[in-house]
């Protein structure tokens, strides 16, 4: 065997960004097993650090960094004198360049940024993750919200018992033996159920949902929120916050004021709220709710990004977080400092789904939900689990592990 990796009757496979983004464990099926070689132009990492700003492809680049890094000792990445010329532009390059270049003995480059470790490395640059910055791997999905026999009870979890769920609230234990009927939404599954029961609980001021899409977390959380709102009436009003990485760099290009602005990214939000409309009349929520085209009352309902809750004050407000997988440790802190008075707070997130291209499955704001407020009597964390969700063909991608 040779330093390239080439063996008699071995094949080396060189491959493009196009098809790392189009199947990233194509890796794995083209070695096949240690049959042949791999090989990664060092051009293909630098084309991968441009696409992981793209809104569309930041996940799919986060996979294929992931299936890199896993295997990095049985891929051989090609570098030579030609790989920096086309990417002299890039940030990531000029810092490796000024720390090659300074008279730093031993230099440890510290980045969360998974393609510059990998470029580090193969600069013989030594690299680590922040270790504080990694609080448990996935810990929102890790703690499900139910804890076995023999574990310890934590505030405002669930055991089983006879078949039976069983909350233990700090005043305490209770049978779950209804099913939820909220906004004329009855849940499909025993988690969405046990979801609602926490986010309708008084005692409980904050909530965390985690499940991968399709599971109802938006659904459920705008349908209690048009009950404790519009029926309840133990809050003003409804506030749906969504970390935006993409419109912090184009939202000055898009038309209009906020709300406008808003509209691309918040659609499907809008669509669950009409398809609640639909279920039973929140006719407070629109501006004119007999109108063909609805619009919403902003009074009554807002969808902000989170650039525009910095330095707010909500009080006596229903409060939906949308893609928490997406906000950092700061950004999380930032949003619930704002939680003023008689608020409800729901945090929804899904962290095999992180579109930041700084945050990694376990380094991201649901994770840090998750391991600070678990044991706190008013905070409850659970994961949507079952095979019912969206449809049909959702459940199909979801038993197949599409």
């Amino acid at each position: 065997m040779t330093d390239d990796g080439n063996v008699s009757g071995r094949k080396n496979y060189v491959l493009d960004t196009n098809v790392l983004i189009e199947n990233p464990q194509c890796v794995l099926k083209l070695r096949n097993g240690v049959e042949n070689a791999i090989h990664i132009p060092y051009h293909v990492l630098m084309e991968l650090e441009g696409l992981k700003k793209t809104p569309k492809l930041r996940h799919i680049v986060a996979n294929v960094i992931g299936v890199l890094s896993e295997h990095r000792d049985a891929i051989h990445f090609i570098q030579n004198d030609k790989s920096h010329s086309a990417f002299t532009d890039i940030v990531d390059n000029h810092i490796l360049d000024e720390i090659q270049a300074s008279s730093i003995e031993d230099p440890i480059l510290v980045t969360n940024d998974r393609i510059l470790k990998l470029q580090a490395e193969l600069r013989g640059l030594k690299s680590e993750e922040l270790r504080d910055s990694k609080p448990f791997e996935s810990e929102s999905q890790r703690y499900t919200g139910f804890v076995e026999e023999g574990e310890d009870i934590v505030p405002n979890c669930f055991t089983w018992r006879e078949g039976k769920p069983v909350l233990h609230a700090p005043d305490g234990e209770r049978v779950i033996a209804h099913t939820c009927d909220v906004w004329n939404v009855r849940p499909r599954t025993v988690y969405q159920n046990l979801a609602l029961e926490l986010i309708m609980a008084p005692h409980i001021d904050l909530v965390s949902i985690q499940s991968e899409a399709g599971y109802g977390k938006t659904f459920l959380a705008l349908a209690a929120a048009l009950f404790a709102v519009q029926e309840k009436k133990q809050f003003e009003k409804i506030f749906v916050l969504k970390p935006t990485i993409e419109i912090g760099a184009k939202m000055g290009y898009l038309p209009g004021d906020v709300s406008e602005k808003m509209e691309p990214y918040v659609k499907y939000v809008f669509e669950l709220l009409v398809k609640l409309h639909r279920c039973r009349a929140a006719n407070k929520v629109f501006l004119n709710p007999n109108d063909e085209m609805l619009r919403v009352n902003p009074k009554k309902f807002e969808i902000l990004p989170l650039a525009f809750v910095r330095g707010m004050n909500i009080e006596n407000a229903f409060v939906v977080i949308d893609e928490a997988q997406n906000l950092a440790r700061s950004e999380v802190r930032a949003l619930l400092t704002r939680m003023g008075e008689g608020v409800k707070c729901v945090v929804l997130g899904d962290t095999s789904q992180v579109d930041n291209p700084y945050l990694n499955e376990a380094n991201n704001g649901l994770n840090w939900i998750v391991r600070k407020f678990k044991g706190f009597s008013n905070y409850a964390h659970i994961v949507l689990k079952g095979e019912r969700s969206r449809g049909p063909i959702t459940d199909m991608v979801l038993r197949s592990k599409l």
